[in-house]
């Protein structure tokens, strides 16, 4: 007899769905696997059968064999057990096969049965809706999947539960959403001390998400303006929030099947590896990159990431997405970021003072400097310098907008952009637009467009300079309320798009 279960295998943020073909038949006792498993999953048999062995039910001396189709699909992770139990269960005639069938089921079994939460329970409850089923999960994960709203999700706690609930002895109730999480109380952005223009330059790329360099000595708070950049962006939306959290339901990032709507903020050391900050490694997992999709990245000592690194933030800056190509595996994760960069102006930190300026002065800040290639450092809509702050300012009284005043003025950027774009696919912000949509929305007057075109030709900009100059543009005008670019945004914008450009 052969029965028929249902899981998925992932690829990316994509749940492929994956059909479980059990098949119990006379020969030689024997229990396998086939269809590209790897080992946590050729070690389900043994999960498998300790599991079924506590509810003191013995495998028959048949040959077992279960085919994970397609088979030419690789399957990884240990999310395959409780698909094949219930296979197997219903080939022995324990459970209703037809039960069985109008699931999606995904969990890893303990030896005494229980359930193991495992990662990606929200993209397999998006691919269960897609297929009109129910998501069979354990109970832990439930939570996490019913955020899908769209399918029954099922949660269980052991195997014995599962045969209870398709054998109508006690009935499973559907799982609820977990609580939306709520970010501890953050920094104010009135607790840095000067650098007005820094501000300005952090809420201007809020308001747009913008990418954004500082350049500073050490400890004149470019750490500490990136630190509360997260108090000053607007809410995820709800599409927003899934996409967010379908990524880190894979990276097992997900916190008791909660999910935040805050904009996730990451911050790798400068010794993470390619890997790490694309994503790669076993099963070509989601790197930093994606992790931070729909927030912020945040790089300090940028140019001590190794030139490899840096050089493969390009692409997905331009495009929103990142093909990890493997030997094994090409799978493609959103990468939508904001990319905020703090690098010191030259390696011992100290070029613009020349009472501590090393004797290599200017050489050493142009070496160090150098490291960020020109075509990455043309990626960058603004540009800021972070000076020191004088001694005496630390003792003044705080002093600008608060994070909530800042965080207003951008959520109310943010509202006139979602409508400007509102029937554009693929368009949230100012950064997105391009070609015809970004010349309809971010056309400067004619002074503004003058003052724009001369400087273009004075300091040499490339054509992807010049649109990011209207980008940036575009969104100062939003924050003023302004429906027309004029020539106050298009300084404005090429003052920070300028920054260290010698007049050619």
């Amino acid at each position: 007899m052969v029965a028929l279960a249902y899981t998925v295998a992932f690829e990316g943020v994509t749940a492929r769905p994956v059909e479980v073909q059990c098949a119990v038949t006379p020969g030689t006792p024997a229990f396998s696997i086939v269809g590209l498993p790897d080992k946590a999953v050729s070690e389900a048999r043994d999960r498998v059968r300790s599991a079924l062995t506590s509810m003191a039910i013995a495998l028959p001396s048949k040959r077992i064999t279960v085919n994970l189709s397609p088979a030419d699909l690789p399957k990884e992770g240990s999310h395959f057990d409780l698909p094949i139990a219930l296979g197997l269960l219903a080939a022995l005639n324990i459970i209703p096969e037809d039960a069985v069938q109008g699931i999606v089921a995904l969990g890893e079994l303990s030896l005494d049965g229980g359930l193991i939460p495992v990662i990606g329970a929200l993209p397999a409850a998006m691919a269960a809706a897609e297929d009109d089923r129910a998501l069979l999960c354990p109970r832990a994960s439930g939570p996490e999947a019913a955020w899908v709203g769209a399918c029954q999700v099922i949660g269980a706690a052991s195997l014995s539960d599962v045969v209870r609930h398709f054998t109508g002895q006690s009935p499973l109730a559907p799982s609820e959403p977990g609580e939306v999480l709520r970010a501890p109380p953050g920094r104010d952005l009135r607790d840095v001390r000067g650098q007005e223009r820094a501000k300005r330059a952090l809420e201007i790329a809020a308001a747009g998400r913008h990418h954004l360099l500082m350049v500073g000595t050490p400890g004149s708070g470019k750490s500490m303006l990136a630190a509360r950049l997260p108090t000053i962006l607007p809410n995820l939306s709800a599409v927003e929030a899934l996409e967010t959290s379908m990524i880190h339901s894979l990276a097992g990032l997900l916190d008791q099947g909660g999910i935040s709507r805050t904009r996730p903020f990451r911050e790798p050391h400068h010794t993470a590896s390619m890997a790490a900050i694309v994503g790669g490694g076993r099963g070509a997992k989601p790197g930093e990159i994606s992790l931070a999709h729909n927030g912020v990245l945040f790089l300090d000592e940028f140019p001590e990431f190794p030139r490899t690194v840096l050089e493969t933030l390009r692409q997905p800056i331009e495009t929103g997405e990142v093909m990890v190509a493997r030997a094994n595996a090409h799978v493609k994760y959103p990468c939508r970021f904001m990319l905020v960069a703090a690098a010191n102006p030259c390696k011992c930190g100290y070029l613009p003072d020349p009472a501590r300026a090393c004797s290599r002065a200017p050489g050493c800040g142009e070496d160090y400097m150098g490291r960020i290639s020109g075509p990455l450092m043309d990626r960058f809509d603004l540009r800021v310098d972070v000076p020191p702050v004088a001694f005496s300012d630390l003792d003044l009284p705080e002093s600008g907008d608060s994070s909530a005043d800042v965080a207003a003025r951008v959520e109310g950027a943010r509202q006139i952009q979602s409508e400007r774009y509102a029937d554009a696919p693929g368009v949230r912000v100012n950064s997105d637009a391009e070609g015809k949509l970004l010349d309809a929305h971010a056309a400067p007057d004619d002074e503004g467009r003058a003052l724009l075109l001369n400087a273009a030709e004075r300091f040499g900009l490339s054509a992807r300079g010049y649109h990011r100059v209207l980008r940036v543009a575009r969104t100062i005008a939003d924050l003023d309320g302004e429906p027309l670019v004029r020539r106050p945004h298009i300084a404005e914008a090429l003052s920070y798009r300028l920054m260290g450009v010698k007049d050619v």
